[in-house]
């Protein structure tokens, strides 16, 4: 009698309900980073509502076909682990000095296709070049994503940047609020409450914050029950070649930043992301990219505030996070409903970001305890890289006189601190290395009695 091999807990199909506890858990913490892109391009553009709406649901509906195709994939198109897709936040300078400089938003779409088709293009290249990212890089560049995405948290916290209470104690107090009840959670209730502790936090958040006067849900009875994003809606992509280059450099930049997420998924999860599947990831990145130019959104990326989230809950179900995709598709299709979601005040999200990306940050450690730092440059390598990452989070104003090109790239601290890494790996532990122990430190210089978790 043959017995059948257990499915990877990546490949496991938990209940219908836990399916549904989790995806939504995942939607709410990555709904502020989606929609924030078509919001801050359309503002600058000075779109009426009714297109700023538009943009919105168009993203969300994009967003979910994304998740899909990373998630559960076909043909050599998605890496199979659990990722969440949404715009990235490389693009916005350019696009908006695309679209506010004559182009208009034509030009964006023009510029995000031909940004797609290049990625799908270059996608078996940057598979080839996994062997530079030992768990020194790696680790390194988790560590990175976790640190520079807490200032996200910590604007949540404080109200949202651009809002006139920003900094209010009682904004922190409710995010400390949602914080407490996020840990309580984690530590006291049931295995399967724990795992779902980011959206009870949301929940009882939301529920503190009504009868306080945080929420408003004004715009849930102007939004229409039913929308559909239909290719083209503002026009005919126009091709310009300015905005195309500077386009092209934003791919390069998601890229790299892409792979920096689906390592640290493949660490988390147990799954380790080898060369093909990486291209395969990062050719679902071009495909929804291309799909964002004909539906009216922009480049996505993998959100690496879900890689925290994956982290913190152990769940590890690729399914799960495609069942996240399918709800922002019946969010993209209904508007109603995300108006709904669109009204949890932003501490709330805040209180349960500092332990979402915390963990990401702790993720990266985990990975750099296991890297040997007796005798060599690693330890270099690390502390440069990460200071070169910090620098345009914690001045955000740095590159400000340097061309448009390299902001985009050095702006965004994952693109900078992860390319650092790349070089000072290479410069410290592969240039003039013995051919003979060349492999060894190809590996990543680990422990040699240890293996990587």
């Amino acid at each position: 009698m043959t017995s059948t091999a257990p499915a990877h807990p990546v490949d496991e199909v938990p209940p219908a309900r836990q399916l549904a506890a989790f995806g939504l858990q995942h939607v709410l913490a990555m709904y502020a980073g989606a929609v924030a892109v078509p919001l801050i391009v359309g503002g600058a553009m000075k779109l009426p509502a009714a297109d700023l709406a538009y943009l919105i649901t168009a993203d969300l509906l994009v967003c979910g076909i994304a998740t899909l195709i990373q998630c559960v994939g076909f043909w050599r198109f998605g890496v199979r682990l659990p990722i969440m897709q949404g715009c990235t936040f490389a693009a916005v300078s350019p696009m908006v000095l695309i679209g506010t400089t004559g182009g208009g938003l034509p030009a964006i779409y023009g510029s995000v296709i031909v940004a797609g088709l290049a990625i799908v293009l270059l996608a078996p290249v940057f598979g080839r070049l996994l062997r530079f990212f030992p768990p020194l890089v790696t680790g390194t560049v988790i560590l990175i994503i976790g640190v520079s995405l807490l200032p996200v948290a910590g604007n949540w916290a404080a109200g949202g940047v651009g809002s006139k209470d920003f900094g209010e104690p009682k904004n922190l107090a409710l995010a400390g609020f949602v914080l407490a009840v996020v840990l309580c959670v984690q530590r006291f209730a049931p295995a399967f409450l724990s795992r779902i502790a980011v959206l009870i936090g949301i929940a009882v958040g939301l529920a503190v914050a009504v009868p306080f006067g945080f929420t408003d849900f004004g715009g849930v009875g102007d939004a229409d029950w039913v929308g559909i994003s239909t290719p083209f809606h503002f026009g005919a992509p126009a091709f310009e070649a300015s905005a195309i280059v500077s386009m092209l450099v934003v791919a390069l930049v998601t890229m790299t930043e892409t792979t920096g997420d689906l390592i640290a998924v493949g660490e988390l999860t147990g799954r380790k992301v080898e060369p093909r599947s990486l291209s395969d990831g990062l050719r679902a990145d071009g495909l929804s990219t291309v799909l964002g130019g004909v539906f009216n959104t922009f480049p996505y990326t993998a959100y690496a505030q879900n890689v925290g989230l994956v982290g913190m809950t152990r769940v590890r179900s690729r399914w799960v996070v495609a069942t996240a995709g399918g709800i922002l598709v019946l969010l993209g299709l209904l508007p109603k409903l995300g108006a709904v979601v669109a009204a949890i005040p932003a501490p709330v999200l805040g209180g349960a970001g500092l332990v979402m990306f915390g963990t990401v940050a702790a993720s990266g450690l985990r990975t750099l305890a296991e890297v040997d730092f007796k005798g060599n440059h690693n330890l270099t390598v690390v502390a440069v890289s990460v200071a070169i990452g910090m620098l345009p989070v914690g001045v955000p104003t740095v590159y400000a006189k340097f061309p448009d090109w390299f902001q985009t790239v050095m702006n965004s601290g994952i693109s900078a601190g992860c390319l650092t890494a790349i070089v000072l790996n290479l410069l410290f532990n592969h240039l003039g290395a013995e051919s003979g122990s060349r492999g060894s430190v190809a590996q990543g210089t680990t422990k040699p009695t240890e293996e990587v978790v």
